[in-house]
């Protein structure tokens, strides 16, 4: 491997025809290339769908409900019903590997922004009433004050914790915000927090312009009593919701009279179910560019094994000479494979560095450009790029091996006649 004479004649072997030899590298430099393309794209794809999931907990399911589609026990269809506190608690003593169960309320939203007013300044934003475990389920950054915690709810404490966007339209610049009161729809709140979120897709701005206030100081200031609005229920790890969820649908549907066959009554979002199609996707965008990066790779490895057969066939006399002089067969073949490997690595290496240049430009520019939904970030990792050393390794083996097979079954008399 390390025979300075060895690599010479390798080196005047490619460089005597330096045209053929380019045009030969071209292949396997182009499906390495397009391989890491490939990669890079679907990477991005996954990084922006993955931003629109934020931080939220994925194994999560929303809950809430709707006209029911069957009579049942003398109660007729169509009716409309709601949640209450008694179903959270049955949930939660009834459903094994629950680790969140969390009643909210809501103004704003589907159903139009709650009016909040602050001085002169007024605004219509969304206003939820939850419990402290909410932020484990959909978390935000609290850049000022804290969230809402326990003392808050037994206390039933008017107290809100308001986006960078609230305060961006309700407070004037350096103007105090810890302390201040806001009202919401006639009632005032003490702000004791500020936060931010990350998120991807349209509704950034949106999620920055939301209010959240103690579950009980909510149900107290707007008459809802022990109602609840909606769920967000997060199971333990390990426990996929979507495996318990028909357990959760059963408890309601028995709390409120509703048929164990009606399929409507209990709207529910499940998110586990929803990002597992999601990472279905990316393992089907991965193997399809290892597919198709494979396939494009090999027709450069067949033009690397056909020029071999080529090099093999000018150098009959020479190997000729060789056998001749007491070379094994042996040795022979190890040269031709050592030349196949040596092109195709340097070829692929190229392509390696070329399509990693060009994912940096690509990463560049879109940092300078406005974000764009659902991709962020093409890049491969150094799993990916030991993968397609290794790939390029095998593959010029298989490029070298029919030609180095052809030239140890030459005969040294039979070569040695060929001029």
């Amino acid at each position: 491997m390390f025979n300075r004479d060895k690599w010479n004649e390798i080196l005047e072997v490619l460089t005597t025809n330096w045209w053929r030899t380019l045009l030969t590298a071209f292949g396997v430099f182009w499906g390495i290339f397009i391989l890491i393309l490939l990669l890079a794209a679907g990477k991005g794809l996954e990084n922006g769908i993955r931003q629109d999931f934020g931080d939220i907990a994925t194994n999560t399911m929303f809950m809430w409900t709707q006209p029911v589609s069957k009579s049942y026990q003398g109660m007729p269809k169509g009716r409309n019903f709601s949640y209450d506190l008694d179903d959270v608690r049955d949930i939660r003593n009834n459903v094994d590997n629950l680790r969140f169960v969390s009643p909210r309320n809501q103004l704003g939203g589907f159903r139009g922004g709650g009016n909040v007013i602050r001085g002169l300044n007024s605004g219509a934003f969304d206003i939820y009433g939850d419990y402290p475990e909410i932020i484990k389920q959909e978390p935000m950054n609290i850049v000022e004050g804290r969230f809402i915690n326990y003392n808050d709810i037994d206390d039933k404490r008017k107290v809100a914790i308001i986006g960078r966007g609230v305060e961006t339209s309700l407070y004037e610049d350096g103007e105090e915000v810890l302390g201040s009161y806001i009202k919401i729809n006639g009632v005032n709140f003490m702000v004791i927090g500020v936060y931010t979120k990350k998120s991807g897709g349209g509704d950034s701005e949106r999620q920055q312009k939301q209010i959240f206030v103690p579950f009980t100081a909510f149900s107290q200031a707007f008459n809802r009593g022990d109602k609840v609005g909606w769920m967000a229920i997060t199971a333990m790890d390990g426990t996929p919701i979507t495996d318990i969820k028909q357990s959760i649908f059963d408890i309601v549907k028995n709390n409120h009279k509703i048929h164990p066959e009606d399929e409507r009554a209990v709207g529910h979002f499940d998110l586990f179910a929803q990002f597992n199609r999601v990472e279905s996707l990316f393992m089907a965008l991965k193997v399809i560019a290892y597919f198709v990066g494979i396939l494009v790779l090999l027709s450069g490895v067949i033009g690397v094994s056909n020029i071999m057969l080529i090099v093999v066939k000018e150098r009959t006399n020479e190997i000729g000479i060789r056998r001749a002089l007491g070379a094994s067969p042996g040795k022979i073949r190890n040269q031709i494979l050592t030349e196949s490997v040596f092109l195709t690595i340097i070829s692929g290496m190229a392509g390696i560095v070329f399509g990693a240049t060009l994912i940096f430009g690509l990463n560049y520019a879109l940092d300078m450009m406005d974000p764009i939904d659902m991709f962020a970030n093409p890049s491969v990792n150094l799993g990916v790029v030991t993968i397609a050393l290794t790939i390029l390794i095998i593959s010029g083996l298989f490029a070298g091996l029919i030609p180095a097979q052809t030239a140890i079954k030459l005969r040294p008399i039979e070569a040695l006649r060929t001029e």
